[in-house]
This record gives structure tokens, sequence and C-alpha cells, in this order.
């Protein structure tokens, strides 16, 4: 219980964390689906947890910024009056020329000297949840489906790599501005073809970032590669199982030979071994002198 400045009383308390921001239902949109040569194939309904959301601008900006500041080198340095070469002797005396006393002439006051607080070479990666990345990717694909930015294509038709074809599926498309295009992992012939084209970016769908999507004014996806559930996202990369192997194959193939166990390396010889061995040489020769000695009395 707190009382105000004027004079009134209020009971309870609010914490910050335990407002819950209301966020309007996902909506479901659509996208025209075309071909190579530009007819139309009809609408398509876009997942509405993807392309349906109400962007998150405060996350998405954070995501963003921490992209951009990841993307910098840190390799900038300056030098220090320490790592200034020269300057050992004192400049000048320390009275009577009227100038303010020095000690060094690396100092970062005089010309030549060392830089006061300079920039050195740092890492500037900040630390984003990969929650963080996803919502900001979700966000960010919203952004473009609301402003109706998204297009979609069945097939390339491209099967060798072809600048022309690319140029063509573009100007079929009507798409104008920058264009990013999300490619399968294995897409390498569309990938080159885009690759001479200043107004088109290629990416992988493992690879979509959000900073890429804003820069863009068109998203081009293909019937394999536009996402259909939150779960395709796996905070910032995809991550693609390996076939499995069929237990049939498994049975059908030879039992491999199992290989001889390697032979075990001979000890070597030491003094201790050679100190043990020594007595029963000696008991031999005895047992064998006795049986001579016997012999011989026989």
């Amino acid at each position: 219980m707190t009382a105000t400045a004027t004079g009134s009383v209020r009971t309870g308390t609010v914490l910050r964390h335990t407002i819950e921001k209301e966020r309007p239902e996902p909506v479901t949109r659509s996208a025209t689906r075309r071909n190579a040569a530009g007819h139309d194939l009809g609408p398509v309904d876009l997942e509405p947890t993807i392309f349906g959301l109400e962007p998150n601008r405060a996350v998405l900006h954070q995501v963003v910024t921490a992209q951009l500041a990841a993307s910098r080198a840190g390799t900038q340095s300056t030098l220090t009056r320490a790592e200034v070469r020269g300057g050992g002797a004192k400049p000048f005396r320390q009275k009577g020329t009227g100038r303010a006393r020095q000690g060094s002439s690396r100092s970062p006051s005089m010309s030549g000297g060392g830089v006061a607080l300079g920039p050195k070479p740092r890492s500037y990666a900040q630390r984003t949840p990969k929650k963080m990345v996803r919502l900001a990717l979700l966000s960010a694909l919203s952004d473009r489906a609301g402003i109706g930015r998204i297009a979609l294509i069945d097939d390339w038709k491209i099967e060798e790599p072809r600048t022309k074809d690319a140029v063509t599926i573009l100007r079929k498309l009507k798409l104008s501005g920058s264009v990013l295009v999300v490619l399968a992992h294995d897409e390498v012939d569309v990938e080159r073809s885009f690759a001479n084209l200043p107004e088109a970016q290629t990416t992988t769908f493992g690879e979509l970032s959000a900073h890429d999507i804003l820069r863009a004014d068109w998203l081009l996806f293909s019937d394999r590669t536009l996402p259909t559930a939150v779960s395709d996202f796996s905070g910032t990369h995809v991550v693609e199982e390996a076939e499995p192997v069929e237990k049939a194959e498994k049975a059908d193939e030879p039992a491999k030979a199992e290989a001889p166990a390697p032979a075990k390396p001979r000890a070597r010889a030491t003094k201790r071994t050679k100190a043990a061995a020594e007595p029963d040489a000696d008991a031999d020769a005895s047992t064998q002198d006795g049986s001579e000695e016997a012999d011989a009395d026989a």
C-alpha cells in the first residue's frame, strides 16, 4: 500500500512481466501461383502462422541490428602511446620554455603521438535467442505478405545455367525492383542463372534471414521452398535429416568377414625380466650337472 502525492491511496502492485499483450489472431493471406511462362495457376493460401502474424517491430529491430553487427569484421586498430615508435627522450627541458611540461613526444596530445582510447580488434556479435530470431523471421515474412509482395512459381524449368532464362522468368512474373529468390540446397543451376543479375539475390531456405527479407522488394518462392509450418524454421537454419537406410537393404548386404585380431607386439627384454630368467637357467644347469654325476657313479 503506497500513498500518492495528492493523498489518495492505491492498493496492490502491478509487475511489468505479468502484463500480457493481446495480439490479433493470425489471418489467412494468399499468393498467386504462376509457372515459368507467367501463366496464372490460381491462388494459394499461405500458412497463417507464418505469413499472417502481426509483425513484432521491437524484436525485428533487435534481431536485424544483431545480424548487421555480426557481419562487421572488427579488425580496426590504432596504436597507443606505448606502441608508437620513439618517444624515449624528453622533448624539451622541464622549465624555462613557457610551454607545458612534456615527458614524451608520443603522448596523445602531441603530433605523431599515440591515440587515446582508440579502437582495438573486437567482436561485435550479439547473442540473440533462437526464439527471437524465428519470431523476427516470421514477422518479416508476414510484413511482405501483408503488402502483397510474395510471388510463387511452380517450377523453374531451368536445365542448365543461363542468365537469359532467369531474366525471362522475372519479366514474365512482372517482378520489379529487388527480388530475393529462395532456392533449395540442390538447385545449383538456378542459383548460377540468377548470379549475374544485380536486381536479384539468391538464398537457400535454411539461410533465410530477416535482414535479407527486409532488403528485398519481392520474395520469390517455389513449390519446394514455400514454408508450410512453423516447425520448418529451427532458429536460423533448417536441419535436413538424412534419408533412413532401409533394413531390407542392410539384410541383403553380404556379411563382412571379421578381420583377424592384430598380433600383440613382442615384449622387450628388460633387466628385471633377465634377472628373473637367470635363476631358472642356473637351476637347469645344476640339475643337469647332478644327473651327469649320477650317471657316472652308476
